[in-house]
């Protein structure tokens, strides 16, 4: 079946990148690629059909060099300029072209998670209704090692199958974290440690399980690699990028998790603080 990726692009070097990364994808997928530019609404009407000429010719002009410097064959390929909202128009493009997913460039404000929260990306992000990645720079060709958290829910079911149907050959590390609020208390019992490893077997079991029945489902057969560590899975999901980071890390739409201040939520921070390109996937 055709399918279609969706590149939203305001001409920025982050949305090189991106542009990149989305020719690998239309590549190995074999999949048609949409550029979409959104200009502002309240230009002069007159200027219009003169600007939507110059950014067609310069978007056609990057993707031909693109094609070339990286010896990648040019896919069939539809530059759609419209004015509005960028994110609203992103979205409804989306809708419209049954877009298999979106991708973009990420404007990194390191350390500056209230700046993120309220930008283009973030906004499609949540709202999207296919899989958005989000590429801060230029990285390898191909995507080897993606990290997926994962905590037993329909969602987290639904964001791992999206992975394993898109790159069923990849290094996949599941990450489950669980969290204890009374550890500390509990640590004190003498039975507490035994109770520990027990339950870290139980869910390894479960996990193993899950895992396996659903690679069996879609007769996936990837590099797998289990992680289960005890603490707040928010920040255990932080240190993990920190120490170890993936070429891609999937999570579903249903995390909202807050760490630190109120204002700010995992996604924002993610976006900030991770090097690694990020793909939220739709779980409702």
């Amino acid at each position: 079946m055709n399918t279609t990726l969706l590149l939203a692009t305001d001409l920025s070097h982050e949305c090189q990148a991106a542009l990149v990364r989305a020719l690998h994808l239309s590549q190995r997928s074999q999949s048609r690629l949409d550029i979409l530019h959104v200009v502002d609404p309240y230009l002069p009407e007159h200027t219009f059909p003169a600007l939507v000429h110059a950014i067609e010719e310069e978007i056609d002009r990057t993707l031909n060099a693109l094609c070339e410097h990286h010896e990648l064959t040019r896919p069939a390929t539809e530059i759609h300029i419209v004015s509005g909202v960028p994110y609203a128009e992103i979205i409804r493009e989306a809708y419209e072209r049954s877009a298999s997913m979106i991708v973009m460039g990420t404007h990194r404000k390191q350390g500056q998670p209230d700046l993120i929260g309220g930008t283009t990306l973030s906004r499609v992000m949540r709202r999207a209704p296919c899989p958005v990645v989000s590429i801060p720079h230029d990285g390898e060709p191909d995507w080897q090692d993606i990290l997926v958290p994962v905590d037993f829910s329909l969602a987290s079911r639904h964001t791992l199958k999206e992975v394993l149907t898109r790159f069923p050959n990849v290094r996949l590390t599941l990450l489950h974290a669980w969290d204890m609020p009374v550890a500390m208390e509990l640590c004190e019992g003498t039975n507490y440690q035994h109770w520990r490893d027990l339950e870290r077997q139980r869910l390894r079991q479960q996990l193993e399980l899950e895992t396996e029945r659903l690679m069996s489902d879609l007769h996936a057969r990837p590099d797998l690699e289990l992680v289960l560590q005890q603490g707040d899975p928010s920040q255990v999901l932080l240190d993990r990028l920190c120490q170890q980071p993936p070429d891609l890390l999937a999570l579903g739409s249903h995390i909202r998790v807050g760490i630190g201040r109120a204002t700010d939520s995992l996604l924002e921070r993610l976006l900030t603080e991770t090097r690694g390109d990020l793909m939220l996937c739709r779980t409702w």
